[in-house]
């Protein structure tokens, strides 16, 4: 028997479908944007290359290839595309996905917010950046965004071990990370994280540690991905150099399944899985069978009998 709340199906994790049903009465799509950025990261500020797995679309892969000046055109397009799979989707939430989000003058954040937010049937917006660039000003001015929309902040942090982020060039340590969780969250900005699992050199308790490290915070919802491969990134050269191991399908659905038994259950688990894009994808081939992955994290829950945040209480 399914004892787990955050579900109106068979779901035994809290999902993003079953928490926007819960706010708004409906489903509600998240439509991913370009708005033209990039990344301190990238450009010299910090570091240049960026993170190591980083595409050089800047992990918005799946925002429509339009050019990023007209976001009303990328919305229009991107709109029409999601209407040909969900007929009945009439709300959506604007994705400023790829590169940096916040890495701007406040005035050209501010104009290209509100575009967006200006359009029919966005109810809200969710801005993925890092969290070293975000400044007293632009967290006042999200403190005051989030008093008119739905807005959601979405923090990479990919790993809690700081040796970790070194390696994977990510520019900034777990502390850093935790102190910008922490001022969006005295804003009330809904907050997610975004974790890695199957980073090079980390081992099961490592991927365990970062759920729990992000467990005992204050935030919203977290996304879990699965390292993935891509042609021409510095995460490609390093596998063919080094030849590391990448996780096998079977540890990732029990490491992912042990990470969701460890979340608090009012935590929304966005992702469970990510999506490289198949043409550029090196390895493990097994991630392009998302579907797949999907239906045996579900069925490992059902299988042990457990949901989300059942070990939380034991364990943390």
């Amino acid at each position: 028997m399914n004892r787990f709340k955050y579900t109106s199906t068979n779901k035994r994790y809290h999902t993003w479908d079953y928490y926007l049903k819960s706010v708004f009465g409906e489903k509600v799509a998240k439509v991913s944007l370009d708005g033209g950025f990039t990344c301190p990261n990238i450009d010299g500020t910090i570091s240049r290359g960026g993170c190591i797995f980083c595409s050089k679309r800047g992990s918005g892969d799946f925002a429509l290839e339009i050019t990023s000046e007209n976001l009303k055109k990328q919305f229009e397009a991107a709109k029409n595309s999601i209407r040909k799979k969900w007929p009945g989707i009439n709300k959506y939430i604007a994705y400023f996905q790829a590169y940096s989000n916040t890495y701007a003058d406040i005035k050209i954040l501010r104009e290209k917010y509100e575009t967006v937010l200006s359009l029919k049937n966005v109810v809200g917006l969710s801005i993925a950046t890092r969290a070293d660039i975000l400044d007293k000003e632009i967290l006042e001015y999200l403190g005051e965004l989030n008093k008119k929309t739905f807005l959601w902040v979405e923090l990479g942090l990919q790993s809690s071990n700081d040796k970790t982020a070194q390696l994977i060039n990510r520019g900034h340590d777990f502390r850093t990370f935790m102190k910008a969780a922490e001022q969006l969250r005295e804003r009330n900005i809904r907050v997610c994280v975004h974790i890695i699992n199957g980073l090079p050199g980390e081992t099961y308790d490592d991927m365990i540690k970062t759920v729990k490290d992000i467990s005992v915070l204050d935030i919203n919802a977290v996304k879990i991905h699965m390292l993935y491969i891509l042609k021409d990134t510095p995460l490609f050269k390093l596998y063919e150099k080094e030849k590391f191991s990448v996780m096998k399908r079977e540890d990732y659905i029990q490491t992912v399944a042990d990470q969701i038994e460890l979340l608090p259950e009012e935590v929304i688990v966005e992702r469970v899985t990510g999506d490289g894009k198949a043409d550029d994808l090196k390895a493990p081939l097994w991630s392009l069978n998302k579907i797949s992955i999907l239906n045996d994290i579900d069925k490992e829950l059902v299988r042990r009998n457990t949901w989300q945040g059942i070990k939380r209480n034991i364990e943390v």
